[in-house]
């Protein structure tokens, strides 16, 4: 019988970052009408979008009695309330990326990073006028295989939107794979 004595990716101090909270808190510039139309515009292209993202007469008489917002619309795509967004760089080695580093922790020895894709659970819709909170990151797990090319580590990070009456408006969900 062969055991396999494999070092874990995942150190004990990684293990205490599970629940904790990482980077910025962020605010929206209040929703926009023509923000709403320029999403759908470019998320339905070629097609036309739903009426109930342009026109302001049909969706007075929808279920939600005004315009909303596609759920996938992304109030900090452009500006938050801090101003201009800008598209985070990353100038370390590629061994230091994750959230361990937030924390001041040792992060795993890999040598690789990929995008493992991400899911969302929406709550109410996204209104004219409202502004939108993100809250800080969250570690929620980290699940280590042995895969083809080795020991690899996925590790799970959340983010909750809020409307200004605190109301839920989705939750998303991010898997960063390193191996």
């Amino acid at each position: 019988m062969v055991v396999n004595m494999m070092a874990s990716l995942i150190n004990d101090d990684m293990r205490t970052l599970i629940g904790q909270e990482y980077g910025v808190q962020q605010r929206s510039v209040p929703v926009a009408l023509s923000d709403i139309r320029k999403w759908a515009m470019a998320v339905y292209y070629p097609e036309i979008p739903p009426r109930l993202f342009w026109d302001e007469e049909f969706a007075s008489h929808s279920r939600y009695g005004g315009i909303v917002a596609p759920e996938e619309f992304n109030p900090f795509a452009w500006i938050t309330s801090d101003g201009p967004r800008v598209a985070p760089t990353f100038t370390g080695p590629i061994t230091e990326s994750g959230p361990e580093g937030a924390f001041g922790v040792k992060p795993p020895p890999t040598s690789h990073i990929l995008n493992g894709g991400n899911s969302a659970v929406y709550g109410v819709r996204m209104r004219l006028g409202d502004v939108i909170t993100s809250s800080r990151r969250r570690v929620v797990d980290y699940r280590e295989v042995v895969g083809r090319l080795g020991p690899t580590l996925f590790t799970t990070t959340e983010v909750t939107w809020t409307n200004q009456p605190g109301e839920r408006v989705k939750t998303s969900r991010d898997v960063l794979i390193r191996y």
